[in-house]
């Protein structure tokens, strides 16, 4: 199975704003996905955003603390576990990635305002290149949309 890396480039809105557009793509494909977060801590920060980032909806999602694992659409870690059968594996704020075999996708978001985090990008990108993986680079726009870049 050929695995697709889809590298996005934070420019004009924080992970916050970005991530669950991403995750509602996901969930309408029927995909399982694993957020992995940098730390725990970001890891905590995400799941109560992911309740409360719009008024009149939410994403259906759980970590290792709520259990049932197996059972969640989306499960946000700060490992490199995968204990929900996940399709997709996102990978913020630097998280070190584990072996992508396996994922029908894998999604790299960084802050394009940090020089590290740039940094970390480039290198996972030639990473993914001499895996033999499918890469593709999208660049964020001002109104939040993305544009295909490479």
């Amino acid at each position: 199975m050929t695995v697709d890396v889809l590298f996005y480039h934070l420019m004009h809105q924080p992970l916050e704003a970005a991530l669950p557009a991403l995750l509602q793509k996901c969930l309408e494909r029927d995909w399982r996905v694993v957020v992995q977060a940098g730390s725990q801590q970001r890891c905590e920060a995400l799941d109560a955003h992911l309740w409360t980032f719009q008024d009149d909806s939410f994403l259906p999602h759980g970590t290792k603390a709520d259990g049932f694992a197996e059972q969640q659409p989306i499960y946000l870690t700060s490992e490199a576990d995968n204990p929900n059968a996940a399709d997709v594996r996102f990978l913020v704020d630097r998280a070190a990635p584990p072996p992508l075999a396996g994922y029908q996708r894998a999604v790299y978001m960084f802050d394009g305002n940090d020089p590290d985090a740039l940094g970390d990008a480039r290198q996972r990108w030639k990473d993914a290149k001499s895996e033999g993986f499918q890469v593709t680079y999208w660049r964020q726009r001002e109104n939040g949309g993305w544009e295909l870049k490479a």
